[in-house]
């Protein structure tokens, strides 16, 4: 567990740098409305764990760092789903994920270094009632993920 929370950890950190300081006040501001509770990481991104039912949890970050387009700006929420033992994603799990990409309403996966990531991008200003639609469904789709492939709950 602690190996894959370091691979998570390292993807965010190389991902956009920033301090917890940093962190995006209007997410929390959003996050309290709702109730959601979380914690704030090295990198300020949002850590949530998700209750997603039978005894089962899903961490998803909230995402500090908003991307832009030339004309949109988008917010990301990830969530894990598989970790690999090596370098690479068995083809099989790979054409998988890939298949569940197509068929996920919000969102698709990505690979983080050996890590198969949730990943959902919304409007920057969406409302508060998004942004917790887009974490209950990372954190449903990943748990999927997660309990299909591996029948573990470390995610």
């Amino acid at each position: 567990m602690r190996l894959l929370t370091a691979c998570i950890a390292a993807a965010l950190l190389f991902a956009a740098p920033l301090s917890a300081a940093d962190h995006d006040s209007v997410v929390k501001a959003q996050l309290e409305k709702k109730g959601t509770p979380f914690t704030i990481d090295d990198d300020g991104d949002f850590q949530i764990t998700v209750n997603v039912g039978n005894g089962r949890t899903q961490l998803v970050w909230v995402r500090s760092v908003v991307e832009s387009t030339n004309h949109q700006r988008v917010r990301e929420i990830w969530s894990p789903g598989y970790q690999a033992e090596g370098a690479a994603f068995p083809a099989a799990i790979a054409n998988d994920l890939l298949e569940r990409s197509n068929t996920l309403k919000l969102g698709s996966w990505v690979k983080q270094e050996r890590v198969a990531m949730l990943v959902i991008k919304i409007p920057a200003d969406a409302s508060a009632d998004a942004l917790d639609e887009a974490i209950d469904l990372a954190a449903s789709a990943a748990d999927a993920v997660e309990l299909d492939l591996t029948g573990k709950d470390d995610l």
